[in-house]
Parts: structure tokens; sequence; C-alpha cells
């Protein structure tokens, strides 16, 4: 991510729908899993911290990204341990992580396969992983070119990928399936343009705090129980939650 974009991350992580309704969705992934205090977690590319206290809720968290910036916000919202370090070369035990989150991280490197191997690595037998990633190459606009993505993925190339690096997937679906088609329409009339990425502007800088972004928070919300109960067909993004086998 652009170093420009960590402060309006960090302005806008509490607030903003996508990241609110995200968060709730999360909530109830999670809350399948039976509570443990000692949970060892990791929780790789974290931003500007917002998730760490989030995940300090369901065990003890420890943070790590690339970027001596996004500590440096970090630090300013939570206390939690925070490393500096890669996802190809994570700077932990082998075996020693009970969960590792990796929220919108993997679409970012180039070998996503030898990534997913390392978090095979460092997780310990029948520990867990939680990814999300962004869904649909159709979908790629200038939020993927500013975050400096490298693909986008459908349900089976993310499942495929999961499961050769050691993984049993416990659940993998779409989500922001109910926005899906207003998103897919924006992005679709961006690309019939000329210059589609000339806008350098985030796409978070669309919604502006008040009762529309509240509404959008309300609709993501609300597909918590979906994603958790039904194969939604298709989504803006993905989510896997994945067993490392014994």
């Amino acid at each position: 991510m652009d170093q420009d974009f960590y402060r309006e991350y960090s302005r806008i992580e509490d607030t903003h729908w996508w990241f609110r309704g995200r968060r709730a969705i999360f909530s109830r992934v999670l809350g399948e899993i039976q509570h443990d205090a000692e949970r060892r977690i990791l929780d790789i590319g974290f931003g500007t911290g917002a998730m760490l206290g989030f995940l300090s809720s369901y065990g003890k968290v420890v943070g790590m990204d690339m970027s001596a910036e996004a500590v440096r916000f970090a630090r300013t919202r939570t206390s939690q341990p925070m490393l500096l370090g890669d996802i190809g070369a994570i700077p932990v035990r082998s075996q020693s992580v009970d969960l590792v989150t990796a929220f919108d991280i993997v679409e970012h490197v180039d070998d996503d396969a030898a990534a997913l191997r390392e978090l095979a690595r460092v997780c310990r037998p029948n520990g867990r992983i939680f990814l999300t990633v962004p869904a649909f190459q159709f979908l790629w606009g200038r939020q993927d070119t500013i975050s400096h993505h490298r693909r986008r993925y459908t349900r089976r190339q993310l499942a495929t990928a999961v499961e050769a690096a050691g993984f049993r997937i416990l659940r993998i679906n779409y989500f922001n399936t109910i926005l899906f088609p207003v998103v897919a329409a924006i992005r679709i009339a961006r690309h019939l343009r000329s210059d589609p990425e000339r806008d350098a502007h985030s796409d978070f800088t669309m919604t502006k705090p008040g009762l529309v972004n509240d509404v959008l928070a309300r609709v993501l919300s609300a597909e918590a129980v979906l994603v958790t109960r039904l194969r939604l067909p298709a989504g803006v993004s993905l989510l896997c939650l994945a067993q490392r086998s014994s």
C-alpha cells in the first residue's frame, strides 16, 4: 500500500462502512471457534492496527507488518506486540501459532503459494488460518492498483492454493454479496473509460461519515449470518478459514 494511504486508513478504519461490516462478519466466523484466552494469534499485515485490538478478544495477538510506517500508526492506537517482517519469511518459530490471520494480504504477494506454505510452517498442527482476498479479476480497479495487488481470486482458485499448502478448508465463502451488483457496475463502467486509472483516489473516499455510510455498514454486517449459513454465489471479497493438517 502507498505510504500516503496509511494516514487515510488510520482515520477511517473505525468508522467506514467497509471496515465496520467486515468486522461483523469476522466476529461471526471467529465465534464458531471455541474461546481460548491463551490462543496464540499472529495477524499478518495489520495496516494501521485496528484489527489488533479486535483480535485481542480471541486470544493473545501479535501483529506483523513489513512497513515501519504501519507500525508507527498502529502504536498510536494499540499496545499489542508488533513485529517487522515479510509474509515470505515470517520471523516466528515453526508450529508456534494457533491462529494466523491475513486479511487482504495474500493478493499482494508475487508467489502466493510460497506465502501460504510459510503460513503452514508457523501454524501448529490442527491450528487455523483465516484469510480474506479480493474476488474476481474482472472487478480489478483503481483500489487494486493503489493497494499494489497482484491478482484477485475465485473461490476455486483460493481453495486450491490453500489446500496445496497443507490446509483443510473449514469455511470458504464470498462476502460483500448484496452490494456486488453495484460495485461490479461501477468497476465495469470505469474500465470502459479511455483511462480508467486516472483517478488516483482510494475508493474509500467515495463514502463520507453519515447516513449513507451507516446504512452500508448495516447492509454488509447483515451478511454475517448469510456467510455462515449459505454458499454465496458471488461477492466482492472472499474469506477462508482453514485448518492445518496434523
